[in-house]
């Protein structure tokens, strides 16, 4: 299903920014296909951009109805934040605890649980939809095995599994379902009828940053986390509501969520309140700013981030657009003089690659993501606001981001060494669990002569053997040695044992 763009309904807003200009500009650079946008102000007048009545995955968005969800349960005496969120859950669930301190419903909503981003057991057989067929007794077994690094509490770590276990209590303290529970305290009160897990009518397709076809995501057992699908109208609907520019009957548990500790809410300074979304082939963006009383929603059908564009309708002046770029071909040989490795800061790199006639870039102990040419020494990056600009000889790059400039000096030419093949036998005796600190494992599988690596919390990645026993990441600049014993992680400048679990 394709949608007209121009299509412009509801009331321009006085002096504000020409939405229909941004996003046919994004348009024309490739970075969305089918977007559908729309703003609400203080006044309760709406600017829509595409059609806004069509269905997205909203992805994380989901976040912030769950966070709602709770604060109602809270203004209705059903649960209190402090509560262990085990209370809740089936006796046989054993939930983590570290120092005699227990997971509270707040920890889960703030991301201070001490819980990784995903489970280790998240084995999608299907990597087009990831969550699919990870199942509540998955959740449960994940629960029952993985003991906290770190203190609840201590840290911020944004956790997709947290937060789905949030949901998943609350529903189970409810005695129905998640999406039933969201329709009966949420959706059905604000009026948002095209709003759910199971909608009707058609999904717009999803595309990935190169505006290919992909498929939609499923999330049974975390549907708290981002299982939602939207419209701009009924998302317009949830945002002023968020913003108290609508009264509703969930004034209270609204304001509950924007209190002195957000709940679930980004915070963009003091007065701006935002969640984004991504899925396989979509991205979203919700934002309230108290200060002005207006609030945006962003919805777009291809993978490539939307978030300023949603900051930049409630607070123009305040948050800036990126530049809206398309690319331009360099030659292959150009793109060679700029491999390498470049220290941002001690212990710090950016490992840029060349595969296919494209660059990719990867900072230390993140996953890699593609450059594109805006010139032939000049890139930028689809997957977040950054630009870089590479010397001519490669002796250097400089790195745009956040309205800063760091100048990197490239301090290897050569990157990993060539794989090589090993036989599938010679790999198995690499196969099993080695702990590398309390509660964080290395599980080493084998699936024919590819060794896969998967860290706790992290997804699974192949590792390439460039010795009998080295081995050497791809998606992050690390290297693995096998030992009679154990293993040794070479990253970041450290060589990290670990030994091999029974």
């Amino acid at each position: 299903m394709r949608f007209l763009l121009g299509l412009f309904a509801g009331v321009a807003l006085a002096q504000g920014p020409d939405l229909a200009a941004i996003l046919r500009e994004r348009v024309a650079a490739g970075m969305m296909k089918d977007p559908a946008a729309g703003v609400v102000d203080a006044k309760g007048e709406v600017a829509t951009f595409g059609s806004a009545e069509a269905i997205y995955e909203i992805g994380s968005i989901t976040k912030v109805f769950t966070a709602v969800l709770l604060a109602d349960m809270v203004e209705r005496g059903e649960v209190a934040l402090e509560d262990p969120v085990a209370k809740y859950l089936p006796k046989t669930v054993k939930v983590p605890e570290r120092g005699g301190k227990q997971i509270t419903l707040l920890d889960l909503a703030t991301h201070k649980s001490g819980l990784p981003r995903l489970p280790a057991n998240l084995n999608p057989k299907d990597p087009a939809n990831p969550y699919a067929d990870f199942t509540v007794d998955d959740l449960y077994s994940f629960l029952n095995g993985y003991s906290l690094p770190r203190e609840i509490g201590a840290t911020y770590e944004y956790s997709n599994l947290g937060v789905g276990l949030l949901g998943h209590a609350l529903a189970l303290r409810a005695g129905k379902g998640y999406e039933a529970l969201l329709r009966e305290r949420v959706l059905g009160p604000l009026g948002m009828e095209a709003t759910g897990i199971a909608v009707k009518g058609p999904i717009v397709a999803g595309h990935d940053e190169k505006l290919r076809p992909v498929k939609n995501w499923d999330l049974p057992a975390l549907a708290g986390a981002g299982a939602l699908r939207s419209t701009v109208r009924d998302m317009l609907v949830f945002g002023g509501a968020a913003c108290g520019v609508r009264k509703t009957k969930l004034d209270a548990a609204f304001a509950r969520t924007r209190g002195p500790v957000a709940l679930v809410w980004a915070k963009n300074g003091e007065d701006v309140f935002s969640h984004g979304g991504g899925t396989g082939g979509y991205r979203s963006f919700l934002a309230c700013s108290v200060k002005t009383g207006a609030a945006s929603v962003v919805l777009s059908n291809v993978a490539i981030g939307v978030e300023d564009v949603g900051l930049h309708l409630v607070e123009p002046a305040r948050f800036a657009l990126n530049p809206a770029k398309k690319p331009v071909t360099v030659d292959a040989a150009v793109l060679a003089k700029y491999v390498g490795r470049y220290e941002l800061a001690p212990g710090f790199t950016l490992t840029v690659s060349q595969e296919g006639g494209q660059l990719l870039a990867q900072a230390t102990g993140q996953g890699r993501f593609e450059l594109f040419a805006s010139g032939e020494r000049e890139f930028f990056a689809r997957v977040a606001p950054v630009e870089v600009t590479f010397a001519a000889d490669g002796a250097q790059l400089t790195l745009k981001q956040g309205g800063r400039e760091t100048v990197a000096k490239r301090i290897a030419t050569v990157l990993p060494s060539k794989e090589i093949a090993l036989p599938a036998e010679s790999l198995e005796p690499f196969v099993g669990k080695y702990e590398l600190a309390p509660g964080f494992v290395l599980t080493v599988t084998r699936e024919g002569t590819q060794l896969q690596v998967q860290a706790t919390g992290q997804p699974k990645y192949p590792v390439f053997a460039q010795g009998p026993k080295e081995f050497f990441y791809k998606v992050v600049d690390a290297q693995i040695t096998f030992t009679d014993s154990g293993l040794v992680l070479h990253q970041n400048g450290r060589d990290m044992p670990a030994k091999r679990m029974p």
